[in-house]
């Protein structure tokens, strides 16, 4: 459904995407994930045909988003990150100025609307105007309008951005019956949403694809999962002792001491559980076992390891930005300047 090859996108000096491929089959949800800055939002604009790339293509539906860009809008559904909505517009006249873009009249404009209010649950709030709604409900008419003409393709950039915790579980339940029939791409860097509505997932840093694949291969690869982390009473010395003599044991750190009990951070080698040798040393009473459990491994974890030293990029992205500004403001002020000199000539 969706074959994005090589693109890449450029505003000043700031690459913003670069040398990006990736493919979305039909009915796949996939979470689109990276920091602020990563290019996430610049990938579903040129995908929406909002925003043509330098290089590369990318392609919806076999059709081309810059040769092909009015079928290509007729196939999908776009709820960028800032909804846009008329305030003014009470939701019934919206959505009904949306369905008449959409090219829909009579019968099947009034049960496009129905079916959408139905799906967003927008039944009692019609009469309102949009700027009186909460941010969760503005979101709620913002999928609407991308739902209207009940598209094969949604991609959603940010969507739960700036919503309380409830609105937030409301909008994935959502989220989660339309992917019954839709494919769908979801743009964010919250990775627990990922977790909870996506199938698979595309990780992107520094405008690069650093990693893909379904949520549970993606947690597989962290060096995370290898770790345990273990409470224990007894002499340090004896404990640390005892740890040595695990040849499945690589290493350990001991994290803190809480109320007479240490606690450890023990490393495996890979593949290996030590659940079971662990437990056998506190049988043979070599140190008291309080609590053993093997280190959890999320998304959040794995991205974190992927995008190490994150905080350098951003603040490399920072400069780009500040140094494109003063370009800009420079040329501006030279444009003024050559205004001035030829009022005063006349």
């Amino acid at each position: 459904m969706i074959e994005v090859e090589g693109i890449s996108k450029s505003f000043g000096v700031v690459k913003a995407v670069d040398d990006v491929s990736f493919k979305v089959g039909k009915g796949e949800v996939v979470g689109f994930v990276g920091p602020n800055g990563a290019g996430k939002s610049t990938v579903m604009r040129i995908l929406t045909c909002y925003l043509p790339p330098d290089a590369g293509e990318a392609k919806i539906a076999g059709l081309d988003v810059f040769d092909d860009s009015l079928e290509v809008r007729s196939k999908i559904g776009y709820l960028p990150e800032n909804a846009p909505l008329y305030l003014d517009m009470e939701v019934d006249d919206f959505l009904d100025y949306v369905a008449s873009i959409r090219g829909m009249k009579g019968q099947e404009k009034t049960e496009a609307i129905g079916r959408v209010i139905a799906q967003t649950g927008l039944a009692d709030v019609l009469k309102k105007r949009i700027g009186e709604l909460s941010k969760g409900y503005r979101q709620r008419v913002g999928l609407a309008q991308a739902l209207i003409h009940d598209p094969e393709i949604l991609i959603l950039d940010e969507p739960t951005s700036g919503l309380d915790p409830i609105q937030i579980k409301n909008f994935r339940g959502m989220i989660r019956d339309l992917a019954k029939d839709k494919t769908i791409i979801l743009s964010t860097h919250i990775l627990s949403e990922v977790e909870a509505a996506c199938e698979s997932v595309i990780m992107i840093n520094r405008g690069r694809i650093v990693a893909r694949g379904n949520v549970e291969s993606l947690k597989s690869k962290s060096a995370r999962r290898n770790f345990h982390l273990m409470l224990a009473r007894g002499p340090r010395e004896k404990i640390e002792s005892s740890l040595k003599t695990l040849d499945d044991v690589k290493g350990f750190t001991l994290l803190g001491e809480e109320s007479g009990l240490l606690r450890y951070e023990v490393e495996a080698r890979d593949g290996v559980a030590l659940g079971e040798q662990l437990y056998r040393l506190a049988a043979d009473g070599q140190f008291s076992l309080a609590e053993l459990k093997r280190d959890e491994v999320d998304l959040e974890g794995v991205f974190a390891e992927l995008v190490a030293g994150d905080e350098e990029f951003l603040a490399q992205r920072r400069k780009e930005r500040e140094l494109a500004e003063a370009e800009e403001n420079e040329v501006g002020s030279d444009g003024d300047e050559d205004e001035e000199e030829e009022t005063d000539e006349d």
